[in-house]
């Protein structure tokens, strides 16, 4: 095949779109509305919040509402990931007991993936350190682990994160990738209000994995629906994002992060995501 031949081949991109729990009231009403609305992916965020009052605990879940889950997501086609409840950090107990009952959480609804912040307070080598009971469990569980971009880091902590795990070898790394948080890129200071320069100044070497998509106008992390923030009136970023995503061979969980309302705003999120992805799979060439 010619180079030009190609560069005209239609881009392959890979996505299941779906919401979370994030804070709403009742933990099962985001799911069911996932399922009643034909979405292909689902996540759970087993936190309390930093005050301890509202939010879910993953033991709030029996057995039974697992299998339900479960069983639901099977019938449905939709691809269940975790995310782990903020209050584990690795740094401070690399094995916190809600690190084993996340992932044990995980592997009872057949979840695919468990999402954890990347913190760099004492360096990404001593997160990488930290990080190695997650890998080993996660790994036996049969689970990708998908480190997340907060608002505090950027690219280069990302091109450090996976250099490092590509040089150890004592724990296993090959399921791990990135989750590229927009929001939280649109916010980080050298990024701020341009997340495609944030996805531009990562290597090739990091593997993004995981998505989690809301807005914000660069003044704080207020987790506004896709459509409703600046894409509102101008859908080049996301455009811009998407052809990157396509150009990474990106394939994986695009998770909407938050509970609007009215929820059909999830709906229509999807659909005009959708649209814009075909756009662009038609336009962007194929590497290779």
């Amino acid at each position: 095949m010619t180079s030009e031949s190609k560069s005209k081949t239609k881009a392959k991109f890979s996505v299941r779109i779906g919401n979370q729990t994030s804070f709403a009231a009742s933990v099962m009403e985001p799911f069911e509305f996932a399922v009643a609305n034909g979405f292909t992916a689902f996540e759970f965020f087993p936190d309390r919040g930093s005050s301890g009052v509202g939010g879910w605990h993953e033991n709030d879940l029996n057995d039974a509402t697992r299998r339900s889950i479960r069983q639901s997501a099977s019938e449905k086609s939709i691809e269940l990931t975790v995310h782990a409840p903020l209050e584990f950090n690795p740094l401070h107990d690399r094995e916190d007991g809600r690190l084993y009952s996340t992932i044990e959480f995980a592997h009872a609804l057949g979840a695919t993936l468990l999402n954890l912040h990347l913190e760099i307070s004492q360096g990404v080598e001593r997160f990488v350190e930290a990080l190695g009971p997650a890998l080993r469990l996660t790994a036996e569980a049969g689970l990708k682990l998908a480190i997340e971009n907060t608002v505090w880091t950027g690219p280069d902590d990302f091109n450090q994160l996976f250099e490092a795990l590509h040089r150890r070898s004592e724990f296993p790394s090959t399921h791990a990738g990135m989750c590229f948080d927009l929001g939280h890129a649109n916010l980080f200071g050298a990024t701020q209000n341009d997340y495609c320069r944030y996805l531009d100044g990562l290597s090739a070497q990091v593997p993004v994995v995981h998505l989690h998509l809301h807005e914000n106008f660069g003044d704080r992390d207020s987790h506004l629906t896709l459509f409703t923030g600046p894409s509102r009136e101008n859908s080049a970023g996301i455009e811009g994002l998407l052809g990157r995503l396509i150009r990474r061979r990106f394939s994986g969980c695009a998770i909407l992060e938050q509970w609007p309302q009215p929820p059909s705003l999830l709906v229509n999120a999807r659909d005009r995501l959708l649209e814009l992805a075909a756009v662009q799979s038609e336009v962007s060439p194929k590497n290779g």
